[in-house]
């Protein structure tokens, strides 16, 4: 109780314990963005091996967790330390290399953990020590799994996308960001508008243009905030859509699948944070 009292009356405490816990956070988001996919592909080969033969053993494969097996190296199998394993410093200690066969570890580990720290220092700034800023760090921390998740598979987990609908939900039962009503509706009308969009493009033209998990977190950030931020937030989405996807266009040497989760997700945690402001300059108001 008197930890939480420091951080409610001493500003730098609060944002200092942000930083330092959103920075364990993002190496944690590292793990779930990275070892999430492979997880849901190996229930997937266990299930469809249940489903085509369900008179042969189950394949042995040592299952896949979020704790276990322990972190290696993906080109020497060497195990990582805890001390090789603190978030950006041990990334800048080890010069981004593996401490024993010097295979080089991907940038995008410290970026992930920095890129969590400020979006969560972000929230703090926007709600300062509230329970409004404890669910809008939950909320952002799982926007960001979804969103590099999406980037390297196409794919928005259900056990993401669906959690965040019901805690949007529960939280909004109590009136923390919107009316019980009102994200009621939020869930059910953003899932609606993108599902009729996806019904009336394959009828047109015969094909998938985006996938359920696309409904699915659009219909969770409409449970967060009301139905009244999501034309906001598809603007916005497919505003960034349209810039980062010309960017990665010129970039990538050949087509690939357009996620669009990740701009969902990024619309949605600016609408969260700024979309009231938003509407009121775009209004006039």
């Amino acid at each position: 109780m008197q930890f939480l009292e420091l951080l409610q009356n001493n500003a730098t405490a609060c944002y200092l314990t942000v930083a330092f816990l959103s920075l364990c956070i993002g190496s944690f988001l590292n793990v779930v963005i990275f070892r999430t996919p492979k997880m849901m592909e190996q229930e997937w080969h266990t299930e469809c091996q249940m489903l085509l033969h369900p008179e042969q053993p189950i394949i042995d494969h040592e299952k896949l967790t979020l704790s276990k097996p322990a972190s290696t190296c993906p080109k020497c199998q060497t195990k990582i330390r805890w001390y090789q394993n603190i978030p950006v410093i041990s990334w800048l200690v080890l010069r981004g290399k593996c401490g024993t066969c010097q295979n080089p570890i991907s940038f995008r580990y410290p970026f992930i953990e920095l890129l969590t720290m400020l979006c969560s220092l972000t929230v703090v700034a926007v709600f300062g020590p509230t329970l409004q800023m404890v669910a809008g760090l939950i909320l952002t921390w799982v926007l960001i799994a979804l969103t590099f998740i999406d980037f390297d598979t196409q794919l928005l987990p259900d056990r993401f996308t669906l959690t965040l609908a019901a805690l949007g939900l529960a939280i909004n039962s109590f009136g923390l960001f919107t009316t019980p009503v009102s994200s009621i509706w939020g869930y059910v009308i953003g899932f609606l508008c993108l599902w009729i969009v996806y019904y009336l493009f394959k009828i047109v033209t015969g094909k998938e243009g985006m996938g359920y998990g696309d409904f699915k977190l659009l219909a969770a950030l409409g449970a967060w905030m009301g139905p009244l931020q999501l034309p906001l937030i598809i603007l916005l989405s497919s505003l960034v859509g349209s810039i980062i996807g010309i960017i990665l266009l010129k970039v990538r040497k050949e087509n690939q699948p357009f996620a669009f989760g990740p701009y969902i997700a990024i619309a949605g945690w600016i609408a969260f944070l700024w979309g009231e402001q938003i509407m009121k300059v775009y209004l006039g108001g």
